[in-house]
């Protein structure tokens, strides 16, 4: 598609089968990991990004407000659009032209989903354009496209269901299954003035664990599931980490330092995702952000957030 000037289409001048006017898709920040549950483990966040968009006769038009604005392309490149033409080629192909309008909440490389927010909003969104794009590809489908896309499914799979979800894949098939979560936990975010580059934080994994450490962080995710499902008591030490969180010390080194002093505080921190932002588990939320933010460096900003609202949906 080439660039184009935003044009109203009038319904005569599209192809059959997509839908007039504006489609609007709202889409969560999400949490991966959560500690122990590296790649498996995931929730959404109260953060939304709002994505728009409408098929045009013509050419492709980006605008893009809020996180990451002078940053993201404006062209095919743009995640969003990539991800709604995978989207499209599973269904009918591409419309005649498309006008997006993109409005970013959520920290960029800060460990907070954007990535998958944009995919899996892009993939929600170019369904929603086709007419009868929900019966014929369903959150199922969707879910093992975004997997696709993203490689790994435990932040898409809470941006596309919501809530809390143990996810996981098995050769091609995907699989996602959402948890009932505790209504009084709660999340409070510490985001950093820097970002780091997932790729550059799981390059800093080992390929080999012990045996032991395996063992102590699969008790702890089975443990977390139990605490977040209504038993937060236990989740100081349902979020210990043995297999990614140190080890990625080096390229997030305030990171790790503010996750040891709450904790130490007795405050269930980990890092969320690849990091480098904190996220620390609350129940009464009194005085806790204040209590977070006593442990952080200039610079960084605390969102407190409700946890385990809906995954991306359309909203007109």
């Amino acid at each position: 598609m080439r660039r184009a000037s935003p044009e109203v289409a009038t319904a005569d001048q599209l192809v059959s089968g997509w839908v007039t006017g504006p489609v609007t898709v709202e889409v969560p920040a999400t949490s991966a990991n959560l500690g122990p549950g590296y790649d498996c483990l995931g929730l959404a966040l109260e953060l939304v990004d709002t994505l728009e968009a409408e098929v045009r006769p013509a050419g492709l038009a980006i605008e893009v407000a809020g996180e990451g604005a002078e940053e993201v392309p404006r062209d095919e490149r743009h995640l969003v659009v990539r991800s709604m033409q995978v989207a499209f080629s599973a269904l009918d192909g591409p419309p005649p032209g498309l006008w997006l309008r993109c409005t970013n909440r959520i920290p960029h490389s800060r460990g907070m989903g954007s990535s998958s927010a944009a995919i899996v909003g892009g993939l929600v969104l170019a369904r929603a354009l086709v007419a009868d794009g929900a019966a014929r590809l369903d959150d199922a489908a969707l879910l093992a496209l975004a997997n696709r896309i993203e490689g790994h499914p435990d932040n898409v799979a809470p941006a596309l269901l919501g809530g809390f979800v143990v996810s996981g894949q098995a050769g091609e098939v995907v699989w996602a299954q959402r948890v009932d979560l505790d209504p009084r936990v709660r999340a409070v975010v510490a985001v950093p003035p820097y970002a780091v580059a997932t790729a550059v934080a799981r390059g800093l994994l080992p390929e080999v664990v012990p045996h032991a450490d395996a063992a102590a962080n699969a008790g702890r995710a089975a443990l977390l599931v139990a605490a977040l499902a209504g038993e937060p008591s236990l989740l100081l030490r349902a979020t210990e980490d043995f297999l990614h969180q140190q080890q990625r010390t080096p390229a997030m080194p305030e990171t790790l330092a503010v996750v040891g002093a709450l904790r130490g505080a007795g405050v269930p921190a980990v890092v969320s995702g690849a990091g480098p932002t904190v996220l620390a588990f609350v129940v009464d939320q009194d005085g806790v952000p204040d209590a977070v933010a006593a442990h952080l460096p200039t610079g960084w900003r605390v969102l407190p957030q409700a946890v385990g609202g809906p995954g991306a949906r359309v909203l007109a």
